[in-house]
């Protein structure tokens, strides 16, 4: 597979989630009583896993329950056959991110407003297996995703039948992150973070139906995903009740700038989606009465037109959910408590970042408008050493975005968390997918190193920290080494390669003059707004 063939990665999923095989609900099919609803799901008797796909766990969020927080769904009386993909959240595109080389997406997935939905993997189905809980949350920047995109039946298989899986949708793009005061006086703030959030209350009040132990629940996520899943870290200023899971794995954090929800930029971002849908003044009332359709293109000419830095529509401070920016939150001690397990890929920037020759400071300011051209000289001077401007840039994105924040957060966890590291070439965003998500649907821009024991080792240390809180305790027997915990005066992480078409798998030191610029970033979290 050619360069040519990158697909938006993790930021910018394509939206091409392909039904996963499901057969027809047999008789013996099993039935689980949500009491709002029931549904039947399908077993695959080789590998003995039940599926549940497209379970509605929130009222459908449209017409007057627009930019509104989730509601409970309505009772229904017939059984619902749970053996299809639902619909996708309404999906945006990239906007001038300068991916490189992005192949246009493949529209053969229906998409929807109505979207609230998710779906669960479950060995054997017996009730009150009291298994352990992972919940996927996909990335895609905020923009794009869907449950389709995933099997969680390759994660159980992967666990031996020894966890349940969830995969859940958001609403996404200025569906369920459109911002500003007109949002604030009338609807919810942060929804798509709302809809996750709900999501995991379900799974709280339904899961030992499937199962699960609603006490062993671990949030997964990837990119926007992983980003999602540190806010609700930080969500309700740490005081979430009650609590909704006892560990946090994140693939690539992605965390964009976190701007108040009535700074310059979201008012821009919701007056330029009010001027697009014919209002020369606008209320939330007013972008209610907008047709789906016509809201989903202005959604997609938003985001294309790329007003906002990093990405569009993302996660603001909203002072109640999201009380503050991450960095303050975390230096202040508001955390939902959690186990902590982090990975990130060596070439995480690469991606994102125009391979030419730029004005560095320049670009700088571009990914952070609220930056002063002597702010932006700092950070150009911190990077000067790298080479080519070109490899400069993409080692500001992914420093600024990707990986000084998950080293802030290592940092906050010390000695008590795991990280790791996806090194295999080229490293790319999103490259470390297909690992533990061997059917994932959106293709990425290299294939996977082909070696069982070394995509094992990989998989194993999350599925094992899942189940365990500790990867060394192991589900399969896999080539990894002790890992260690990380901690600032101690810092290893286990880092995944193949050298000679051969995996090695070893712990390293973390870069000392990665960190020392990470510095730079967190003197500057007011302005990055982190």
């Amino acid at each position: 597979m050619t360069f040519s063939s990158v697909l938006y990665a993790s930021l910018l999923y394509a939206v091409c989630a392909q039904s996963l095989s499901a057969a027809v609900p047999s008789p013996t099919a099993p039935i689980v009583d949500l009491g709002y609803a029931e549904y039947q799901g399908t077993v695959n008797h080789t590998t003995s896993i039940t599926s549940f796909l497209g379970v509605r766990y929130a009222a459908p969020a449209t017409g007057s329950l627009r930019f509104h927080a989730p509601t409970a769904p309505s009772k229904v009386a017939a059984v619902q056959s749970a053996n299809t993909n639902p619909p996708a959240c309404f999906q945006g595109a990239l906007g001038r991110q300068n991916i490189t080389n992005p192949v246009a997406a493949r529209n053969d997935t229906p998409q929807s407003e109505d979207c609230l939905f998710l779906s669960v993997y479950t060995p054997n189905m017996t009730p009150k297996q009291n298994l352990p809980v992972i919940v996927w949350i996909h990335g895609g920047g905020y923009i794009t995703g869907s449950a389709g995109d995933y099997n969680g039946a390759d994660i159980v298989q992967q666990s031996n039948n020894t966890v349940v899986v969830v995969v859940l949708q958001y609403r996404l793009g200025l569906f369920g992150f459109l911002a500003g005061n007109q949002v604030k006086a009338g609807g919810a703030l942060n929804a798509g973070l709302l809809d996750q959030q709900f999501a995991l209350q379900w799974v709280n009040a339904n899961i030992e139906k499937f199962g699960g132990n609603p006490l062993k629940v671990t949030v997964w996520g990837e990119s926007a995903g992983a980003g999602s899943a540190i806010l609700h870290m930080i969500a309700n200023s740490g005081k979430t009740s009650p609590p909704l899971f006892r560990a946090i794995m994140t693939s690539s954090t992605f965390m964009p700038s976190q701007y108040n929800y009535d700074d310059p930029i979201p008012e821009t971002l919701f007056n330029a989606v009010a001027a697009q849908a014919g209002f020369q003044a606008s209320n939330l009332n007013c972008l209610r009465a907008v047709d789906s359709a016509t809201l989903a293109t202005i959604n997609f000419n938003v985001i294309t037109a790329d007003l906002g830095g990093t990405f569009t529509f993302v996660p603001v401070v909203d002072g109640t959910f999201i009380a503050t920016t991450p960095s303050e939150a975390l230096s202040l001690g508001r955390i939902n408590k959690a186990s902590l397990f982090m990975v990130t890929n060596s070439n995480e920037g690469f991606i994102f970042t125009p391979q030419v020759d730029i004005d560095v400071a320049t670009y700088v300011q571009g990914l952070f408008p609220l930056m002063s051209t002597a702010q932006a000289h700092k950070v150009a001077l911190a990077y000067a050493s790298l080479g080519t401007a070109a490899a400069q840039i993409t080692a500001i994105y992914a420093e600024s975005i990707l990986l000084c924040p998950t080293y802030t957060l290592l940092e906050t966890f010390a000695g008590q968390a795991f990280k790791g590291e996806m090194a295999v070439p080229p490293g790319f965003h999103g490259e470390d997918i297909l690992y533990y998500f061997p059917d994932f649907t959106a293709l990425i821009s290299a294939e996977p190193f082909d070696n069982a024991g070394f995509a094992t080792a990989f998989s194993q240390g999350f599925v094992s920290f899942a189940a365990n809180l500790d990867p060394n305790l192991k589900l399969r027997s896999s080539l990894t080494p002790l890992w260690s915990k990380w901690s600032p005066l101690v810092p290893v992480e286990m880092v995944f390669n193949e050298t000679d078409n051969k995996p090695f798998i070893a712990p390293a030191k973390t870069s000392p003059a990665l960190l020392t610029r990470c510095r730079v970033w967190q003197s500057l979290h007011n302005v990055v707004a982190q």
